[in-house]
């Protein structure tokens, strides 16, 4: 199933208009579970992190995260990376034409191969480094650029499910992903060797979870890769898929799952 090719349409259809990035920011926000637990982790930093100033968006993607974390705080000032030229390209344009280009940019790089010595307070990677083969370069990288006492926040698959994958036969449901999620144990030790402590990872997408993603993501992403054509109708579908979504959403966000097919990890820079 090729899920990059529907996200680089989208990304061009919504870079036309700067209203309609927005409204489709707003979907995301609305849709994604991974935005409900993401969210919730970023109010946690900012109440934790009162003097706060640069954050690092590392794989900014459509730079729907970037874009909340500028409304978040008005304090911070965001920059995001991205390998994709394209997007990088989109988000600066929305970024100025949206009059957050003062506190909000975006450019090209390399994770593996990227640092800015000790500039950040927080780095945020989403759903990035199931992508990436060397992940241990992205998180030594992303430990140099932390400040002493930085945060580092992770939303990733699980190896419990994860890209839609569930045994060892099975192709992820995402061609692009280099790997079908992770062990807890196993990001937690490849951060450790990177330098990280106080590591917490817990699971999302727990039950009610993988059913929302189901309803809200997969389905609509499947009738997208038969025919774009198809986009007309999902509208009227998700009158009907959205409600119960939403539920489950807030079930998942607030339930302690013993597994599930995402983590969420926050990993500190230990001060000197």
């Amino acid at each position: 199933m090729r899920y990059d090719p529907v996200k680089s349409r989208i990304g061009r259809l919504v870079s036309s208009s700067v209203g309609l990035r927005k409204v489709f920011y707003a979907l995301l926000d609305i849709l994604l579970l991974r935005t409900w637990h993401v969210r919730k982790a970023l109010l946690g930093f900012n109440k934790a992190n009162p003097g706060a100033e640069n954050i690092l968006d590392a794989g900014s993607g459509f730079g729907q995260y970037a874009w909340r974390m500028w409304k978040l705080n008005s304090k911070w000032k965001i920059t995001g990376i991205d390998i994709k030229e394209e997007q990088v390209a989109h988000c600066n344009w929305f970024a100025a034409r949206a009059g957050a280009g003062d506190r909000l940019s975006f450019r090209v790089a390399d994770l593996t191969s990227f640092t800015e010595k000790e500039k950040y307070d927080l780095a945020l990677s989403v759903d990035v480094m199931e992508h990436i083969e060397d992940d241990i370069s992205v998180f030594r990288n992303l430990f140099n650029s932390l400040r002493s006492g930085g945060w580092l926040l992770i939303s990733t698959p699980s190896d419990r499910g994860g890209s839609d994958v569930h045994h060892e036969d099975e192709d992820s449901f995402i061609d692009e992903h280099v790997r079908d999620g992770y062990g807890r144990q196993e990001i937690e030790e490849k951060l450790q060797s990177a330098g990280f402590s106080d590591i917490k990872c817990r699971y999302t997408y727990g039950k009610p979870g993988k059913l929302s993603w189901k309803i809200s993501m997969k389905y609509p992403i499947i009738m997208l890769n038969f025919s774009m054509i198809l986009a007309v109708i999902l509208p009227f579908y998700y009158i009907l898929a959205l409600p119960p979504a939403l539920v489950l959403n807030y079930f998942d966000l607030h339930m302690e799952h013993s597994e599930g097919t995402g983590l969420l990890v926050i990993a500190k820079k230990s001060k000197h």
